[in-house]
């Protein structure tokens, strides 16, 4: 385990969208784009990563201003979340310039956890790594995932 902490790393050097505080968090801006699941029902397409803007001054609010595609059919992507968030930045966290960037999806009828990287152009989020479900069950015992969310260490596309 490195012996960095939070405070030895200069703020500038922090990913600007991680907070101390629940109090932090809710003095900040906004969020401008929102990730949200789109599916086909009847299990004919594939799942997908919608992209909305939810920044009111835009021209664009409200509207779909992105789109990701993922490469299976019947995935059910339900819960997801960031591979990084304030937590990262607890006193003992190893990697506290851990950036929150990718997204870790999981698909509740097939049991593949995707990772999504938004980093490059957040309208146009990437697919970067697969978890089979195979290998999900091989590796934790568990089968079915449901809800992810990061820990201290967070994760990247390599994890």
């Amino acid at each position: 385990m490195s012996d960095t902490r939070a405070a030895d790393i200069p703020s500038e050097a922090m990913d600007p969208t991680f907070y101390r505080s629940a109090a932090e968090a809710a003095a900040a801006p906004r969020e401008t784009l929102a990730y949200v699941v789109a599916f086909d029902r009847a299990g004919e397409r594939s799942d997908a990563l919608s992209v909305l803007d939810v920044d009111e001054s835009s021209d664009d609010f409200g509207r779909v201003v992105g789109w990701a595609e993922l490469p299976s059919r019947g995935d059910e992507l339900h819960h997801f979340g960031w591979n990084a968030c304030s937590a990262a930045l607890c006193p003992s966290a190893p990697r506290p310039h851990v950036e929150r960037r990718y997204l870790v999806v999981a698909g509740l009828a097939s049991s593949r956890v995707y990772v999504v990287d938004t980093k490059d152009d957040p309208r146009a989020p990437k697919l970067v790594k697969t978890i089979e479900a195979d290998e999900l069950t091989g590796k934790t015992g568990y089968s079915r995932p449901h809800t992810s969310h990061c820990g201290p260490d967070a994760i990247g596309p390599n994890a």
